[in-house]
This record gives C-alpha cells, structure tokens and sequence, in this order.
C-alpha cells in the first residue's frame, strides 16, 4: 500500500481536512489574497513539513490551523470540531485542549519558572487536579530533557533550554497535533538537529506535527513536505 492509503486505513479520517479556504487581507483599501482555494487533509501521525518563501502563505496557513487568524471562506475541521465556527471563547478553549503551537521565539513567560510556564495550559483548560498538575508538568520536562532546569526561569535557559520548555508546554494537554512555526529558525544548527531529532520521537509516539520551516535539510527528514506559493499549495511531496 501507498503511505497514505496505510494512514487512511489506520483512521477514520484526516485529522485536519481545509476546505477550499480563503484568507483575504483588506488594508487602507488595498485587498491582499494570502490564501487561495487550500484543499489539505493531515492524517494522525503524519510529519509534514510546510516549505516556501517569505510571505508564499505558511504562516497564515498554520494560523488558519490553529484557530489564530481567521478564514475569509471556506471550512476547517480538526479533530472532528467545524474550527470555522467557534467564537473567540469557545476557540480559546478548543485550541488549549486539542494544539500545542511552538513559536520561532519561545514565547515563554519571563516572571514564571519553566515548570509553571508547562502549567500554564493546564490552568488555563482546567486540565488535571489542580494538586497534580507540577508532577505532570514535571513529566513533560523529563520528556525534554528539561527536568534538571524546572525551578530556572527563562532568562537563565539558553535558547535551545527555552525552546524544548516550550514544547514541553505544547504538550502540557496532551494534544493529538503540534503546530510549529519555525521552531528552530532561532537556534544554532546542533541545537536545531536536537529539537528536531524531538520532535521526531513525538510523532513515533502518535502525535501528527504540521511545521514551517526555511531548513532545507530539516524538511527533507519530515514525512511529508507541502511546498507553499502564492498562497496556493502547489506541490505535495511524500518521503520516500
């Protein structure tokens, strides 16, 4: 069987499927099509690396994902949940309990230690008794070879320290998908290798991972490469 025919077997469906999605920008009169009619099915457990050229549309797709911008037309399922519907509140929550997003800066709290940075989520959805949470937060540092530095704050961690505090926040709720935007845009090259080599390991357990990147090395590790222009996906590469 193909590699997605295996995927398709394996579900019940494509945990994200796009829907002839628009995004249009309209500013002091000048109107901006940063997405184009994107059809796009993700399936649990695939690694697809989002490739292209500054402002070719990555960005705005994965926050079209992730319920951080909103669509112009079109429909965005995750999980089974019609994201194009939900208000302000009710994506707040959805996108706490069901994506851990990674930025390109970390984007950690400067006052908070890394282990309350990783609760933070789980206050936030009410995820977890409130008396375990610094256990499991700890677990997920453990899992990042973070645990040694829980009780640091931000500005004592190196940039790679940051960064896999900040995945271990990500996936403080558990979530099925990951949603990374340059997570290693900020990082030296070994350090970059060891974030990614993590999040290879994450999809070994089951977890999918949609990530931008401008590595061309990197993307040529993730399972599947979508090449963005213009707004449009106009190639879609599966490993070999």
């Amino acid at each position: 069987m193909e590699y997605m025919e295996q995927l398709n077997a394996h579900n019940n469906g494509p945990l994200i499927r796009l829907n002839e999605v628009n995004k249009v920008y309209e500013t002091g009169g000048i109107r901006f099509e940063a997405l184009k009619d994107v059809n796009l099915e993700v399936f649990s457990g695939e690694f697809v690396g989002l490739i292209g050229k500054s402002g070719s549309g990555k960005t705005t797709l994965i926050n079209m994902i992730t319920g951080i911008d909103h669509l112009s037309s079109g429909e965005i399922w995750i999980d089974g949940t019609a994201v194009h519907t939900l208000n302000e509140n009710r994506m707040a929550i959805w996108r706490g309990n069901t994506i851990g997003v990674v930025f390109q800066f970390f984007q950690l709290l400067p006052t908070l230690t890394a282990i309350e940075n990783v609760m933070l989520p789980m206050d936030f959805c009410n995820v977890h008794a409130r008396s375990d949470r610094a256990e499991v937060a700890l677990y997920y540092l453990e899992q990042v070879e973070m645990a040694d530095h829980a009780y640091k704050l931000p500005t004592e961690l190196s940039g790679g320290q940051q960064q896999r505090v900040a995945i271990a926040r990500a996936l403080a709720n558990d979530p099925p998908l990951i949603v990374a935007d340059e997570p290693t845009g900020n990082l030296d090259s070994k350090t970059a290798d060891a974030v990614f080599g993590l999040f290879e390991r994450l999809v070994d357990s089951g977890k999918t991972i949609v990530m931008v990147t401008h590595d061309n090395d990197l993307a040529q590790r993730v399972t599947r490469s979508l090449l963005v222009a213009d707004g449009q996906i106009t190639d879609d590469v599966q490993a070999s």
